[in-house]
């Protein structure tokens, strides 16, 4: 068989295999964060699956997208080369869909925070001064 051919199916097979194993994680160990987010065990399991879904649609999309190469492959090593490229490459799209997920949902925490927990207003500044009289003996 063809060594392009090789690594197409070896890169399917490593792509869907870190999506899966990276969206199973995320998905398990982020049900406590999105609870803690949300304040709602509910909404968070729902929000959990919907960020689970557009998980894999964008990066299995990513994946399928990125797979045709226009490089010559005659050989394992340029093989392996061009692997190595595209692995890496969906590799950095989870991080960075991960990275978004963790900032975007963090700050909806803070600002949910902060109008359950608002801070005290600080004193008004002072708007004049007192006039000084000498003190009588």
């Amino acid at each position: 068989m063809d060594p392009k051919v090789w690594m197409y199916l070896v890169y399917l097979l490593v792509s869907v295999g870190l999506t899966v194993w990276v969206a199973t994680t995320l998905s398990r160990n982020g049900l406590v964060f999105l609870a803690d987010v949300f304040a709602d065990e509910k909404l968070a399991k729902a929000v959990n699956q919907l960020l689970v879904m557009g998980f894999y649609l964008l990066n299995l999309g990513y994946v399928t997208f990125a797979m045709r190469s226009g490089a010559q492959v005659t050989d394992a090593s340029e093989a392996l080369e061009t692997l190595s490229t595209k692995i890496g490459l969906v590799l950095l799209v989870l991080g960075i869909l991960h990275f978004c997920n963790v900032f975007f949902l963090g700050r909806y925490r803070r600002g949910r925070l902060r109008q359950l927990h608002p801070q005290p207003q600080p004193p008004l500044p002072p708007t004049g001064r007192l006039p000084i009289h000498p003190v009588r003996a």
